[in-house]
């Protein structure tokens, strides 16, 4: 599922293209993607048309389209949503689901091979989706409290790297960006919350923010054709990556060989000498 990097890119691509833009058409192609809107594909559509875009919003790894008149269209993403902007007579490509025609010739297309994520109106959301009120700042936030986050992650007795993936105590973090800040902070992702110091949180936490500007300015992290930019390019931070997907490298700064072990149904990375895990007692 793409994180914060990869939406942010999503989202500021289609910044300058879909705000201020009429919607002159909706096309829903297959009827999964719009699941959620539950008059049907067509009041989908209809709903939509002669309605404008104002600027594309994000939290976390959350993204929706604000419209100028109070409502808003969440996106949903989920394991291979990609929004495309082509002409509207452009090849489609093989898995669109929902094209959107607007004025001045351009055409947003949602597409998505395995079809779990999807679009769905929600009434009054532009500034915030009640669907995403629940889901914390992220690093990037203006108004993200580092201080106040440390010290509800030591409150907690799971795992720094549970703690890290919770979207309701700091969003945008995913498996790939939480092994690369616990590897920056020299923190073993299975060390219990509660036995680290704030301090130790915190730079965990900016860890996570400095690894996340580095992706974002690299385009993301693409390790197939499933996450792309508006424009079709792939990212280049997995040239960059640490320790996620580094099973048997040479750690950068010991040498040791980065382990993988299974964590909640998914892999981490570490180097086993600089995130020498704590020992258990008893």
């Amino acid at each position: 599922m793409p994180e914060l990097p990869e939406v942010e890119v999503v989202r500021r691509g289609l910044e300058p293209a879909l705000t201020g833009r009429r919607i002159e058409a909706v096309s829903v192609l297959h009827p999964r993607p719009v699941r959620r809107h539950e008059a049907g594909p067509d009041a989908f559509a209809a709903t939509l048309t002669g309605r404008t875009f104002d600027v594309p919003r994000r939290r976390g790894k959350y993204l929706w389209l604000p419209l100028t008149d109070g409502d808003a269209v969440l996106a949903h993403l989920g394991m291979s949503g990609q929004f495309r902007l082509d002409a509207p007579d452009a090849p489609l490509q093989r898995h669109a689901r929902v094209l959107v025609d607007l004025a001045d010739g351009v055409q947003l297309r949602f597409v998505d091979q395995r079809m779990f994520g999807g679009l769905s109106l929600s009434p009054g959301g532009a500034e915030l989706p009640a669907e995403v009120a629940h889901i914390a700042l992220d690093p990037f936030d203006p108004a993200f409290d580092p201080d106040a986050v440390a010290a509800r992650i030591t409150r907690k007795r799971s795992a720094i790297k549970r703690a890290l993936l919770d979207q309701t105590v700091v969003s945008g973090i995913g498996n790939i960006y939480a092994d690369e800040a616990l590897w920056r902070a020299q923190v073993a992702g299975t060390t219990p919350s509660d036995q680290l110091a704030p301090a130790s949180v915190e730079a965990v936490l900016d860890a996570a923010r400095v690894v996340m500007a580095d992706a974002l300015a690299q385009g993301g992290t693409s390790f197939d054709a499933l996450y792309v930019n508006v424009n079709g390019a792939s990212g280049y931070f997995d040239r960059k990556l640490r320790a996620y997907g580094q099973e048997g490298l040479p750690c950068e700064r010991c040498g040791t060989p980065i382990v993988r072990e299974h964590f909640m149904n998914r892999s981490s990375f570490f180097c086993p000498r600089c995130q020498r895990a704590p020992r258990k007692h008893g």
